[in-house]
């Protein structure tokens, strides 16, 4: 029988809607057999997912997604089957939700100029955990009927020339991975066809991944479309990196993506799994 993998998902410990263990049960339902959640930049979501998956049979990965700042670009990091006790991680995603707060207040206050009062404490009823999202403004804005989707109040609000966007100053690319090694586990460059880099500079970003120790690339995502799995794939072997999967999943709310619902791996790549002692960082 085969086994499948979700190694990439978010709980209400981030920007998720369901809490871990409903996430955990969700995703046995859908046939996974091993999960990572994979937060934003918190682990507080673990223990409780780790509870649930003892109980549904599933085995869970300890996760995180860390954001950086690469080259003025914001990227994604993964970190998969770590320490969630290491020191050096903790101390660093803790700055990360430091500087969360401040934006979240400086969201706000751009979207007050434009006329939209007490978004922050709008986008905190959003928020179930440690962390404070664009994620949360944008539900926020649906509810007071700004926009009619998350989709569209992203662009209307909150990407980059919008009125509440705040350019990100994110962990550097080899601090996020240092701390994701120094806690034992692998890093990833999590959705890579999502940047829309150039070839060259995705070539780059690469070579300076490694370059800090990382060694993962996410070919399978839920963001990918099916010539973006092909082209990751390509960079995968042409670096010989260990490849991942993961849905993305953040909630029922986003019907297009489902836990567990990703396309085959392409052949000639190894995915992280098979290096993993399945002993450590995971609950059966």
């Amino acid at each position: 029988m085969s086994i499948l993998y979700d190694l990439h998902s978010h709980s209400t410990a981030s920007d998720g809607t369901l809490t871990p263990a409903a996430l955990v049960r969700r995703a046995r339902e859908q046939g996974v057999n091993v999960l990572a959640l994979t937060d934003h930049d918190v682990t507080d979501g673990l223990e409780e997912a780790r509870r649930a998956a003892h109980e549904a049979g599933l085995q869970l990965i300890n996760g995180v997604e860390i954001s950086v700042t690469w080259h003025g670009v914001t990227v994604h990091i993964v970190g998969l089957n770590f320490d969630p006790a290491n020191a050096s991680l903790q101390a660093g995603l803790a700055g990360l939700r430091k500087y969360r707060v401040w934006r979240g207040e400086e969201i706000a206050r751009r979207l007050e100029k434009k006329g939209i009062p007490d978004a922050l404490e709008g986008a905190k009823a959003f928020s179930n955990g440690q962390i404070l999202s664009r994620t949360h403004f944008a539900r926020f804005l649906v509810a007071q009927g700004h926009a009619k989707d998350m989709r569209k109040v992203f662009g209307k609000f909150l990407i980059h020339n919008r009125p509440g966007y705040v350019p990100g100053e994110w962990a550097m690319l080899a601090d996020a991975v240092g701390w994701i090694r120094a806690a034992g586990g692998q890093a990833v460059i999590a959705h890579p066809a999502r940047y829309r880099l150039s070839a060259t500079r995705l070539r780059a970003l690469i070579e300076d991944f490694m370059a800090c120790g990382g060694e993962v690339l996410e070919v399978v995502s839920g963001s990918h479309s099916a010539g973006d799995v092909q082209g990751m794939a390509q960079y995968a072997r042409r670096y010989e990196l260990l490849v991942s999967q993961g849905s993305d999943y953040h909630g029922p709310e986003q019907s297009w993506l489902e836990l567990g619902k990703m396309p085959p791996m392409p052949d000639g790549c190894t995915p992280v799994w098979t290096v993993w002692d399945t002993g450590q960082g995971a609950s059966a």
